[in-house]
C-alpha cells in the first residue's frame, strides 16, 4: 500500500547528510574554503576569487542547523591568521579592524539573503542570491577602502573612483568584482549540484522543488 505524502517524513539538510556519509561536510568546507583564500594570495589572477560568500549564503539556504552558518566564518578567521602575518612581513601593512568588520559585515548580511531565498527555493531565486551577494561585498569592501584609504579623495568622485578603477598602482577594482561575481555563481552552483546528488542519494526528491503540504 502506497504511504501518503503526508506520512512520508522529509529529512533534514544534516540527515541527508548523515544518510550519505557526508557529515564532516561543513568542516570539509571550513578546509577547503580556508585553503582557496590562501592560494590566492599566492596566485594574483584569483584575486576576490573565492568560496566564503557563496559558502555563507548557501550554508543560509540549506541548513537549517543555525549552527552550521558559522562556517564560513571560522574559515574567514582562520585564513585570516595566516594571512595578516603574510600582509605585515610582505608589505609591513598590519591588521584592519575596519576591514575585519567590513567582511564581517558582508557575510552576515549574506545569512538573511539566504534564508530569504530558502523560502522559495529555484535556481532563478538562487542565481539572483548569489548576485545579491557580489554585490554588497563589493559595495561595502570599495566603499571600506574609500572611507579609510588616504589615497582616495572623501567626495563623490574618491567614492566612484574606489568603486571603478580604484588606485592606479593595482588593478581596477571593476575586475576584482568580475571575479568575485564569478566565484559566486560558480561555487554557488557548485553547492547546490552536490546538495541534489546528496539528496539523490538519500532517495530524496530534488531540494529545489516545494515540499507538498498535503
Amino acid at each position: 500500500m502506497r504511504k501518503s505524502t503526508c506520512s512520508q517524513k522529509i529529512l533534514s539538510i544534516p540527515a541527508i547528510l548523515s544518510k550519505t556519509s557526508l557529515m564532516p561536510f561543513p568542516l570539509v568546507l571550513i578546509v577547503l574554503a580556508a585553503a582557496w583564500r590562501l592560494l590566492a594570495v599566492h596566485a594574483p589572477m584569483l584575486g576576490n576569487f573565492s568560496p566564503l560568500m557563496a559558502l555563507t549564503f548557501c550554508g543560509a539556504v540549506y541548513f537549517r542547523d543555525k549552527r552550521l552558518w558559522l562556517v564560513p566564518f571560522v574559515a574567514l578567521t582562520l585564513s585570516d591568521l595566516y594571512l595578516n602575518h603574510y600582509y605585515a612581513v610582505t608589505f609591513h601593512e598590519g591588521w584592519s579592524w575596519q576591514s575585519e568588520a567590513a567582511r564581517i559585515l558582508c557575510f552576515g548580511l549574506a545569512l538573511p539573503l539566504g534564508w530569504m531565498v530558502a523560502q522559495r527555493k529555484n535556481w532563478l531565486s538562487l542565481f539572483g542570491g548569489a548576485l545579491g551577494s557580489s554585490l554588497l561585498f563589493y559595495l561595502i569592501t570599495n566603499t571600506d577602502a574609500w572611507r579609510h584609504d588616504p589615497h582616495y579623495a572623501q567626495t563623490a568622485a574618491g567614492w566612484w573612483q574606489a568603486l571603478t578603477v580604484g588606485r592606479p598602482e593595482f588593478a581596477p577594482t571593476y575586475l576584482f568584482f568580475r571575479n568575485t561575481l564569478a566565484s559566486d555563481l560558480l561555487f554557488t552552483g557548485g553547492f547546490v549540484l552536490a546538495m541534489e546528488f546528496a539528496a539523490r542519494r538519500a532517495g530524496e526528491t530534488s531540494l529545489l522543488k516545494k515540499q507538498p503540504t498535503t
